[in-house]
């Protein structure tokens, strides 16, 4: 697979990540230190106040944390979907041999940890959370690696961008497939009659962004009222704006470009905060020797760098793809270990998996542990290989 040049908006894209990684961390930590504090109830009871909002006679009634994650939440994968679009396109996934690498390590890291989840809860109550460490987290992956600067090659990051893309695209996929626990036919169709017209309006060369956006807003209710996770629509709307090779007239980089710093900077910072509100009260050490802890972590540790690992290398041995040429199986070793990094879509997934408040706070503090190890580890791993060279 031939090394390509990191395109400007790569550079933004990456840059915007690092940060936001970073800042995850920050936002994660003071939420889980204010809700052990003695006001940790009243932090945790603004996260549970209910938001009523109504619009044209339509009326929304969602607790705060149910707006971050159905409504902002949204935003984020449809910038998700701008993205896995601009690397179809102009990007890592245009060529059909360039891509296949990281399509390959993207299934196995999915396969193998969910897997391993399997087998630890299979027949018992926490089955259904085979999802959760399934999951790469862009930011906090991107995050780890740029603390290692120039000493890496830009094709590790490259491909650990197009690995996190494919890998939260098979995440929505789950999500969509089997985390819908209730299907409204008629607004599944009104949604999809919606995505449709999107889709006519790109081929009729439409390119104004506001006649793509305020139908995206519909479809994004439709969604919510059709029983499917609402964040689906917004990759459904990445993938209905079109991408044109001129910049000038490119609504769907324009619009990567206006969310880059909201999503960074706001949005998922917004999401770490409402969602890792973890009361650790007795027995969450205990925890983490239960089936779902262990297979959430196993998934992550293990799961990820094995799986990534094996289809790379029967990939490669087969001639379907090869290595970069800047690119060693030491970096995609360590690769596969910073893969273990779920946070956000894990915790995402373990919302909709389980029903039970303690079940699901388990579940968040399996995936912070596994995801401080796998950072680690990760990090260790790519340094130590620096030194040696």
């Amino acid at each position: 697979m031939a090394t390509s040049p990191l395109t400007k908006l790569f550079k933004e894209f990456f840059d915007s990540e690092k940060a936001g990684g970073l800042i995850l961390v920050g936002c994660t930590a003071a939420s889980i230190l204010l809700t052990n504090t003695a006001a940790g109830d009243a932090w945790l009871h603004f996260w549970h106040a209910r938001l009523d909002l109504s619009f044209a006679g339509i009326a929304l009634d969602h607790t705060i944390e149910h707006w971050v994650n159905d409504g902002l939440m949204a935003i984020f994968f449809l910038l998700v979907g701008l993205e896995i679009e601009r690397e179809l396109y102009i990007g890592e996934l245009a060529d059909l041999k360039n891509a296949l690498l990281p399509v390959f390590a993207a299934v196995g890291g999915m396969l193998i940890p969910a897997g391993i989840h399997f087998l630890f809860n299979h027949g018992t109550p926490t089955q259904g959370g085979f999802g959760i460490p399934m999951a790469t987290d862009i930011a906090f992956a991107l995050g780890v690696l740029s603390l290692l600067g120039n000493r890496v090659p830009a094709s590790v990051k490259i491909f650990l961008t197009a690995l996190a893309i494919i890998d939260d695209l098979g995440a929505i996929l789950v999500i969509a497939f089997f985390y819908t626990k209730s299907l409204s036919l008629t607004w599944l169709a009104l949604s999809i009659g919606i995505f449709l017209l999107l889709l006519v309006l790109n081929r009729l060369k439409v390119n104004k962004l506001v006649f793509y956006v305020i139908p995206g807003i519909i479809m994004w209710y439709c969604m919510l009222r059709s029983g499917i996770h609402a964040t689906l629509s917004g990759v459904l709307l990445a993938f209905a704006i079109p991408f044109r090779k001129a910049p000038s007239v490119n609504p769907s980089e324009i619009l990567q470009h206006a969310l880059h710093k909201p999503v960074a900077y706001i949005i998922l910072p917004l999401f770490a905060l409402a969602n890792t509100g973890i009361l650790l009260a007795s027995g969450w050490t205990a925890s983490l020797s239960s089936p779902n802890s262990l297979g959430i972590i196993a998934g992550l540790i293990l799961g990820k760098p094995t799986g990534i690992l094996l289809c790379c290398w029967l990939a490669i041995r087969t001639r379907l793809c090869r290595l970069p040429a800047d690119m060693q199986w030491s970096h995609l070793a360590g690769v596969g270990v910073l893969a273990g990094v779920g946070f956000t879509m894990s915790i995402f997934i373990a919302n909709l998996a389980f029903g039970q408040v303690t079940t699901i706070e388990f579940s968040k503090i399996a995936v912070l542990t596994a995801s401080l190890l796998a950072s680690i580890l990760g990090f260790a791993l790519l340094r130590l290989y620096q030194i040696k060279k």
